[in-house]
């Protein structure tokens, strides 16, 4: 998140300005930074929050409109509430009439390091303050010309509630007990547009998207959502021409938000148009209906999805200590068989709840075998959010999200364990304690290991709960193993998911485990376990520890 991420102010007051809680900048991702983020094994970065979008704070001086309270989440406003889609947010400029340059001498630099670029596509909703003063000459903005006295028309950008004004949701309350600028309880938007999460009302609750518009892909939602994509939506046309821009800026790939709440065919259609300006852009689908994986990969041309509601929600049960191995058999064999290698894998992201807080597990060691298994199971990307590495638990109330376990994308904050690790700019470690030096350590073995490793990255998978359900040390439903291999390289990963219990299985592999590797029976073999780089071992009776990991490379003696 980078206006979190390069923030060295300790301040934390809830709802605080940008001079009293600070905030991070482009440049705080200098050098040192990205080497210390390369040296945990990363290969691209996602960059949040990069576009400019509706805030409290004011930046008139420099020629900005200044927002209105009643529209906007928490005082640094929500990142998914774009008001320019051809600029970037003034709050990550040291100069803010030179945002665009440090943006794009952070990538720069990013690349230097060998590092690859990503940003957020939102393009599902802007916010309702949408109006772009840096859009490039010709360009022309987005409502700018639509025809408001129709509810729907295939040509306009935003739905239209014809003849009804919108009304901001009763009892908000931007700002706590301080008052935002022009709170009133009123928005002037006549006639009122539809709300981002498909509220077709002029009177969104407050648990609504109440501050961002519903965009306009050709789907009519109030007439049985009918299609109208021929011609090729205006629309369409205005949000490719937005990802060319940003293609030119040189990034390497979007996450796109809420990818499933536009329709597939519009991504069809997009994705190919960008390859043609540049072949190597990754797209990644945030997407939550696994009914529709296969259509986005296949149809929409994503080159990954979320793989939050079978491996994470599975994997956060059994950090909790209430699902079952069984869960992660699921993903693989039934949700996402066949495309496994196209599901981005995670933990923690911006939208979720820190692994270290008490809404969650309240320990960030449970995330060890899970981390293991997300690095590992499939062929696909793994996702590290900053922070994770040394057990950000979220501590406290930042302002309009409340205390609810996560790190806020609504407020200026500093994140505590993740300054420690910045220690004042050398991102060293310098301040972390030494229980969480080593968590920090572990991530960097596992995460250098599966993006090195050619098992990992293309290698096949066995599993082999059935292998050892007669071992009576061998407690299936906390403990999980599978290996991963190709011709030339055997790994055996286990994982145990039990906060409290050790067990002491063996794990010889029988002479058909022996044969799907390609090795003979008849041979003795070698054991070195990788993440703790312990001495080779011809012996596979193994101590699991507690919310432990343990990846054995097999070679022949």
């Amino acid at each position: 998140m980078t206006r979190l991420f390069g923030n060295k102010t300790a301040l934390n007051k809830p709802y605080g300005t940008i001079q009293e809680n600070g905030a991070g900048k482009f440049n705080d991702i200098n050098d040192q930074a990205l080497q210390a983020i390369k040296k945990l094994g990363v290969s691209h970065v996602w960059f949040t929050g990069v576009l400019e979008h509706a805030t409290l704070t004011d930046y008139k001086k420099d020629g900005i409109t200044p927002d209105d309270a009643d529209v906007v989440k928490g005082r640094a406003g929500s990142p998914y509430a774009i008001r320019d889609y051809y600029d970037v947010a003034p709050d990550l400029a040291v100069d803010v009439k030179q945002r665009m340059q440090e943006f794009e001498a952070l990538v720069k630099r990013t690349h230097a390091h060998d590092l690859k670029v990503i940003i957020d596509f939102i393009p599902n909703h802007v916010a309702r303050s949408y109006q772009s003063d840096a859009k490039p000459a010709g360009v022309v903005d987005l409502g700018e010309q639509d025809d408001k006295t129709q509810a729907f028309k295939p040509s306009n950008n935003f739905y239209y509630l014809p003849g009804q004004r919108f009304v901001v949701p009763a009892g908000y309350n931007p700002l706590g007990a301080q008052k935002g600028p022009s709170e009133d309880g009123k928005f002037n938007e006549n006639p009122a547009k539809a709300t981002g999460n498909d509220v077709f009302s002029a009177t969104p609750s407050v648990n609504d998207w109440f501050e961002t518009i519903k965009l306009n892909y050709g789907v009519d939602y109030q007439n049985g959502r009918q299609p109208h994509f021929e011609p090729i939506p205006d629309t369409w046309t205005k949000m490719r021409d937005i990802l060319v821009f940003w293609a030119g800026k040189d990034v390497d790939g979007f996450r796109c938000d809420m990818a499933e709440m536009v329709p597939v065919e519009f991504w069809a259609w997009v994705i190919p148009e960008l390859k043609k300006v540049k072949p190597d852009l990754v797209f990644i689908g945030e997407a939550y209906d696994a009914k529709t994986y296969q259509m986005y990969l296949e149809r929409g041309h994503f080159d990954y999805l979320y793989d939050k509601v079978g491996l994470y929600d599975g994997l956060r049960r059994l950090m909790r200590n209430e699902g079952t191995t069984e869960d992660i058999t699921r993903v693989w064999s039934q949700e996402s068989r066949g495309f496994s290698g196209h599901m981005l894998r995670f933990l923690e992201n911006h939208d979720e709840q820190r692994i270290a807080s008490q809404d969650f597990a309240g320990n960030p060691r449970a995330a060890i075998p899970a981390m293991t298994v997300s690095a590992t199971l499939g062929t696909g990307p793994v996702m590290l959010y900053f922070g994770q590495d040394v057990g950000e638990p979220a501590y406290g109330s930042e302002g309009f999200s409340g205390e609810d376990g996560r790190t806020s994308i609504f407020d200026y904050w500093g994140v505590p364990e993740h300054q420690k690790w910045m220690n004042g700019g050398k991102f060293d470690g310098g301040r972390l304690s030494p229980e969480q030096k080593q968590l920090h350590d572990f991530y960097a073995r596992l995460l250098t290991l599966s993006g090195q490793r050619e098992a990992i990255r293309r290698g096949r998978f066995y599993e082999l709960q059935d292998t050892y359900n007669l071992d009576p040390q061998y407690h299936q439903d906390r403990v999980y193993s599978y290996l991963r291999y190709t011709d030339t390289e055997r790994l055996l990963i286990i994982v145990n998911f039990s906060p409290d219990q050790t067990y002491r299985p063996n794990l010889q592999l029988p002479e058909k485990v022996l044969e799907r590797l390609g090795l003979p029976g008849n041979q003795l073999y070698t054991y070195t376990e990788l993440l703790s780089q312990a001495p080779a071992t011809s012996n596979l009776t193994v101590t699991l520890a507690p919310q432990s990991a343990y990846i054995f490379e097999i070679k022949e003696k």
